[in-house]
């Protein structure tokens, strides 16, 4: 595994979010963790990402999130050349929506 973000602090990190178990635990902790801009900011990554695997145009990205192209574009980089993260969570989220 070559990650340039693996460490025991990331490890740790991880870990903990991993502990969650429910919604609520989840705006505690990350309320707790993070600042409300950067809360938001990665709300919006996801769901940006999330439209762009639903084929959502930028024009239509834009105006619904209020994200950048730039940010667009970011996201999209991911999920062309990234890690799957992103639909390995949108795989299983679909499945307990089933």
């Amino acid at each position: 595994m070559n990650r340039k973000i693996k460490n025991d602090s990331v490890d740790f990190l991880f870990k903990c979010i991993l502990a969650l178990e429910t919604e609520e635990e989840c705006y505690d902790f990350f309320e707790d963790l993070c600042t409300f801009p950067e809360i938001k900011a990665m709300a919006q990554r996801i769901v940006v990402a999330k439209m762009l695997t639903d084929k959502t145009v930028y024009s239509n990205i834009v105006a619904e999130t209020g994200a950048s192209t730039a940010t667009i574009s970011r996201v999209n980089r991911s999920l062309q050349v990234g890690n799957g993260g992103y639909d390995v969570v949108f795989d299983r989220v679909a499945k307990k929506d089933e």
